[in-house]
């Protein structure tokens, strides 16, 4: 049984639509699915295209002089007398070594490695299959003398976070596998990914045995020198990142500089000054600080302890009592309980005088029916706790500027640190024969030619070293603006000198302005309501001085882009009144930053800014003669474990272009990677997925065209989960196609984009960074999987990071050079852009529509009151619904 679906607002028509079709057939009834199985496919062959290039990069060439060598794996369970089980690693690592000390010679005197948890490792085997030990570890703990509420002035026992009390382990060791080491010795062409874990395990335990904070495979020293301050409380802390990878060439290590970020140590209040960015104490937010603080540890400065926090006491020091039992004449605490406070506390008890935070509330250290209270001054935070928040615009900048190293100063740290590092002395390592070169590979690259770009009164515009601009040219399609308005939450912007100026610089881009209909400033007094309010308030003002629905509105923000404002009156635009909004906030009006606003408003109106001159001519190869949709996919994790994840995809639109796109967007579970939403079924047959979405716009775009091929970039997967990409999500796309009443399974050509990696090219013959469009598809790369590197951006600060794309599957066919020219040529299709963007611009769509969707909601109040399901996020307008809004 089919329906018909008229049009409708999930499929407004666009700007450059030539028809558009009444209808689009789709099949309530599906019949029962069949799940598609995909397999990753192998290299098909190499690159050639492009002018050749000598490159250095950061893997060091690994020779395995022992491959002959066995490890073998044993299971690991450490429990105490209770029989419950040790989950911690830390104490995990301390039981083992203390099991070695012990037991060597019941071991053989075998060396291994533990990961701190239920596994380890030794070349060869134990002279045993299975063994139990008992193993104690002395008292280690401190004394610790606090105010209870329970009352008495009393010293426990309190364990810090690398300590224990004096306890007995039961230790069972019980062999699990052989690992052999032959298939990393050599060019391997299927990989033992159980013999690599072996050797990162390896390289994690050196760094642990040397006191370092652990973030996957890489590590950090507590060293000050280290640490650089990147505003609100938050320290960046620069290390090394080491992990063992199969290449085409053999075993390599890739060594790397690598950051972290940490909450400041120190004084506690001076954190909260600095995180509230605040500069004396009387102005803390205190429930703010009581939510950043929880869970933080800190050290008693009276007493050398460590505590973790679990929140602030209701009243000032000076005044929060608690019940003391005083202790008799037989110096037992039998005595009578009587009321004190804290501040009092300290200063007949302790000898201490509270001068800094008497006033202030107490951290409590202490369980929820047994508080235990601490003063402020007398607390500082401890190093290497790792902040796990979104870094904010400013920090994010800030850290850039203050991290960023040349490539030839990179070069330099790292030569120092796989010298210094010594891992060929590690006897695991030496048991197989592993030594490590100290010199950087050498590589052989191409540089691809930058594509030529059309813009308008068909003028051809060349880019150079990745970026191009308009000076003296206008866009391809540029729009007309006959009403729009302008809004002002800033105190310091003239909008009447910032619109004279776009309508000017407009004029020059073939952007037609007309005068604003209406320039509305805020009113002063609402300048500290909150920003809901004050969004609110700015509509009402809007609906009084406007007689129809404006095209744009133009809003100047206050102090910066990324402020409060930003996420409700977004929400107000695009999801409730339905228009289209371009914020800005400018610190000095140039040209050029009037021409970036106009390529946004442009792109976001329906109007093109340029398009690649094959796409204009219509001579895309396996593109232009049938049917083809890109989807750039992407998940958006908030860096905490309570807040819903935001899922985006962005699908191209007006068939044969592909540098047009229309975005859905939804939340997910926490931290959840696999976009659940693209297929959505309902209880009445129908699919409310992403993909129905893009699929209903495709077909109203482009001439009532189907899709039948579609070229799918990922961005965010580990290797781990590839399989899933091609199992989970590629079949929630047939089905949300077959529920369209499609019967045929599309072709898919499968991209996996990896931005978070360590691989790092440089030039051999210079100190620059490699130029835009530098591929390399050899050497370093996967043994048999289909990879390759490439940077088609100018890196102008720091050290250029490559993009590592993984073709997962491809039965459109493409060639080697075919698809790595589409991809490089899809770095300049960015129409918020002047320049080549490091990822393709589908990446880069789905990426900024999840951040602008996902700030709808206030999801840092959410994350406190708890969330017993996922929130809806709000649809898009249907004026909105298939605009370029997130340019």
């Amino acid at each position: 049984m089919t329906e018909v679906v008229p049009r409708t607002e999930e499929a407004a028509e666009p700007p450059a639509s030539p028809q558009t079709s009444p209808d689009v057939p789709h099949n309530m009834e599906t019949e029962q699915f069949t799940p598609t199985k995909y397999s990753i496919i192998s290299r098909n062959g190499v690159g050639t295209t492009g002018k050749h290039i000598s490159l250095l990069v950061n893997h060091f060439k690994v020779s395995v002089n022992a491959p002959d060598t066995v490890f073998f794996q044993y299971s690991v369970a450490i429990t105490l007398e209770d029989k419950r089980a040790v989950e911690s690693k830390g104490i995990g690592r301390k039981v083992i070594d203390r099991l070695y000390q012990i037991y060597s010679s019941e071991l053989g005197g075998k060396r291994f490695t533990h990961d701190g948890g239920k596994t380890l490792y030794t070349t060869g085997p134990l002279p045993l299959n299975k063994y139990e030990f008992k193993v104690f570890l002395e008292e280690s703990f401190r004394k610790r003398s606090s105010a209870g509420a329970d009352g008495s002035l009393r010293e426990e026992t309190k364990r810090s976070k690398n300590s224990f009390q004096s306890k007995t382990f039961t230790v069972e060791i019980s062999f699990a596998a052989k690992i052999p080491m032959q298939s990393i010795a050599v060019a391997p062409k299927e990989v033992d990914s159980d013999a690599l874990r072996v050797l990162d395990t390896v390289l994690r335990q050196r760094a642990a045995d040397c006191g370092c904070l652990l973030v996957r495979q890489s590590f950090f020293h507590d060293d000050p020198r280290n640490f650089t301050d990147v505003g609100a409380g938050v320290t960046a802390v620069s290390g090394f990142h080491s992990s063992f990878h199969p290449t085409q060439r053999g075993l390599t290590l890739n060594m790397d500089v690598s950051t972290t970020m940490i909450i400041k140590p120190g004084p506690v209040i001076d954190f909260l000054l600095s995180n509230q960015q605040v500069r004396e104490s009387r102005y803390i937010d205190w429930e703010k600080a009581k939510k950043v603080l929880k869970n933080l540890r800190v050290q008693a400065t009276h007493r050398n302890l460590e505590f973790k926090i679990s929140g602030l006491s209701e009243k000032p020091c000076i005044q929060q009592l608690f019940s003391m039992k005083v202790k008799n004449d037989n110096g037992n605490n039998e005595g009578q309980t009587v009321e004190i406070t804290v501040y009092e506390y300290f200063a007949k008890h302790c000898g201490i005088d509270l001068t800094t935070s008497a006033y202030l509330p107490c951290l409590d250290v202490g369980k929820p029916k047994r508080p235990n209270y601490l003063p402020l001054e007398l607390c500082s935070l401890v190093s290497l706790q790792r902040y796990t928040k979104v870094l904010s615009p400013m920090q994010r900048a800030s850290l850039v500027e203050k991290s960023r190293q040349k490539p030839q100063d990179r070069i330099k740290i790292l030569k120092h640190a796989v010298g210094n590092y010594c891992y060929d002395d590690d006897p695991v390592l030496a048991a197989c024969g592993i030594s490590v070169e100290k010199e950087f590979a050498l590589v052989e690259g191409r540089v691809l030619e930058a594509p030529k770009l059309k813009v308008g009164k068909n003028d051809v515009c060349i880019p150079c070293n990745g970026r191009w601009n308009f000076n003296k040219k206008t866009l391809l399609q540029p729009s007309h603006i006959d009403y729009w308005a302008v809004v002002n939450f800033s105190a310091r912007c003239d909008t009447s000198y910032i619109s004279r100026e776009l309508i000017r610089c407009g004029m020059s881009k073939g952007i037609n302005i007309e005068r604003p209909y209406s320039l509305i400033e805020e009113e002063p007094q609402l300048r500290k309501s909150n920003p809901v309010a004050r969004v609110e308030r700015m509509f009402d003002l809007l609906k009084s001085k406007l007689n129809k629905e404006p095209k744009l509105i133009l809003c100047v923000l206050p102090e910066r882009k990324n402020c409060d404002i930003y996420g409700p009156w977004k929400k107000k635009c695009l999801s409730e009144i339905g228009v289209v909004t371009q914020c800005i906030s400018p610190v000095k009006i140039t040209d050029q930053y009037l021409n970036n606003v106009l390529l946004k408003i442009n792109s976001k109106l329906g109007g093109i800014n340029s398009l690649l001159a094959v796409e204009h001519s219509g001579h895309l190869p396996l593109i232009e003669d049938t049917p083809t949709m890109i989807l750039g996919m992407d998940v958006s994790h908030r860096g905490q474990l309570d807040i819903p994840s935001v899922a985006a995809v962005v699908g191209s639109r007006c068939w044969p272009l592909i540098s047009r796109y229309r975005a859905s967007v939804r939340m997910q579970p926490s931290k959840v990677e696999m976009i659940d939403a693209l297929y959505k079924p309902l209880e009445n047959g129908g699919d409310d997925g992403i993909i129905r979405e893009l699929l209903l716009d495709f077909y109203d775009s482009s001439n009532g065209r189907k899709p039948t091929q579609f070229i799918v970039f990922r961005d965010g997967v580990s290797e781990s989960q590839f399989n899933q990409v091609l199992t989970v999500e590629l079949n929630q796309i047939i089905k949300a196609y077959q529920r369209l009443g499609e019967d045929d399974v599309p072709k898919f050509t499968v991209i996996v984009a990896q931005k978070n990696h360590h691989t790092r090219l440089f030039q051999a013959n210079g100190p620059e960074n490699v130029p835009p469009g530098t591929v390399v598809d050899t050497t370093i790369t996967h043994p048999s999987n289909y990879d390759f590197y490439m940077c088609a951006h100018a890196g102008m600060l720091g050290t250029s990071r490559p993009v590592h794309y993984h073709v997962l599957l491809d039965e459109i066919g493409f060639s080697a050079d075919g698809l790595q020219n589409l991809i490089h040529s899809l770095s300049y299709v960015n129409q918020r852009s002047t320049t080549a963007t490091s990822v393709v611009a589908p990446i880069c769509y789905a990426h900024h529509a999840a951040a602008q969707i996902g700030r709808f909601l206030n999801l840092d109040d959410l994350s406190e009151t708890g969330l017993s399901s996922i929130p809806e996020l709000p649809r898009l307008h249907k004026n909105i619904r298939s605009s370029m809004f997130f340019c």
